[in-house]
């Protein structure tokens, strides 16, 4: 293994006084390797500590470009940073932390076909993303390259945070054998997070990272650590392998597997609405623009919540019915006007014409919803 040089000495020596790191344990980060899979609120706090700590060789896997949405949590990445590749925000501002950490960085979403290969030369991958299709294919990954997956989870003001598949320990899907249905977690997007808990689960995750790489003291192997903000509480729940599970021997394609269905790559929908197998159609916000402005005149449905309608709303919406709330409110919506339903992004909309098309509605979903709208018809409207 390559040996500390004077300048590190001097860098980690709070590290190298304690007797569970010292020389030896402090050479082992030097030469050691992690992986992280993305670099918003959990891989922030996470990124920074690890290039702080002295490993020797940080890999970030993101596609996604820096937002002033993201700020608020995403301590790694700076108001400067706004429209800048995050995987180049956090290169910089690890480099800047320490400039003796290798940095490599993916600017590629994380899929079946390379995921074996960008995880393949890592010794830990830290799982900081936030949707179940990758949360599956992270795991699915580990368990095939044999690597630990430091995991954490957050949503409103609870965090959950664990290791899976290390020294013979459980792995995600004994946890969660199967996701559940598409939209029934909603996504901190939509649900909403306070800022401070990515800091708090990621720099656990981190630590459990360390202790990894170390091979000191005990994990959260086979223990859910559960946060509670609101009450500053931590509970744990003891997990175990399950004896039945199927065995993972090559990966598949998750968003199929979490009931998801295809994109269209980014491309933007053609002029006519697209029809939709669960019976309603889809529209994209540029194709609903030019047909209000020729005159359609559809009932307009927002199925946010209060707080989000708070922010920033259509003027013209005729309803305010959070989506949980239509099935239950079918009298307030009426049956011979074509409906035209939107949320923040699409998702919980889809959600809400699937249940009006079941009950014998024409409904169309503004894909992109308000956001869309504002991003590619009047940027005059806030965002969020």
């Amino acid at each position: 293994m390559e040996a500390l040089n004077h300048e590190e000495i001097a860098r980690y020596s709070r590290h190298l006084i304690l007797d569970e790191v010292g020389i030896e344990g402090q050479t082992k980060l030097k030469n050691s390797s992690v992986l992280c899979i993305g670099t918003g609120g959990l891989g922030s706090p996470l990124l920074m500590y690890l290039a702080a700590a002295g490993v020797g060789r940080i890999g970030i896997v993101d596609f996604d470009v820096v937002d002033a949405s993201n700020l608020q949590r995403q301590i790694i990445h700076g108001t400067a940073s706004i429209g800048k590749r995050k995987v180049i925000s956090a290169k910089e501002r690890i480099q800047d932390i320490n400039p003796h950490v290798q940095v490599d960085i993916f600017e590629e979403p994380f899929t079946s076909e390379n995921a074996l290969r960008i995880a393949a030369p890592y010794d830990v991958v830290v799982d900081g993303t936030d949707n179940f299709p990758t949360r599956y294919l992270v795991n699915d990954t580990c368990v095939l390259l044999g690597k630990p997956n430091v995991y954490g989870s957050i949503f409103k003001f609870e965090g959950q945070a664990t290791v899976f598949n290390y020294q013979e320990g459980p792995n995600y899907r004994d946890l969660y054998p199967e996701p559940p249905p598409p939209g029934l977690v909603p996504s901190c997007a939509e649900g909403g997070v306070i800022g401070v808990l990515p800091g708090i689960i990621g720099t656990i995750q981190a630590t459990e990272t360390l202790k990894v790489l170390l091979g000191v003291g005990t994990t959260l192997s086979g223990r859910l650590l559960l946060f509670d903000a609101l009450t500053m509480k931590f509970r744990e729940l003891k997990l175990r392998k399950d004896p039945q599970a199927p065995k993972i021997e090559k990966l598949i394609d998750y968003e199929q597997f979490c009931g998801i269905p295809k994109q269209a790559d980014g491309h933007s929908l053609e002029n006519t609405p697209v029809a939709n197998a669960d019976g309603f159609e889809r529209i994209s916000v540029t194709d609903a623009k030019q047909r209000l402005d020729s005159g359609w005149k559809p009932f307009v449905l927002d199925v946010r919540n209060d707080r989000e309608a708070g922010i920033v709303r259509f003027p013209w919406a005729d309803a305010l019915i959070p989506h949980t709330e239509v099935g239950n409110r079918l009298a307030e919506i009426p049956k011979d006007r074509e409906i035209l339903v939107h949320c923040k992004l699409g998702g919980r909309s889809s959600q809400a014409c699937n249940v009006l098309a079941q009950a014998g509605y024409r409904c169309f979903n503004l894909e992109g919803g308000i956001v869309g709208w504002a991003q590619q018809v009047d940027p005059t409207m806030p965002t969020y």
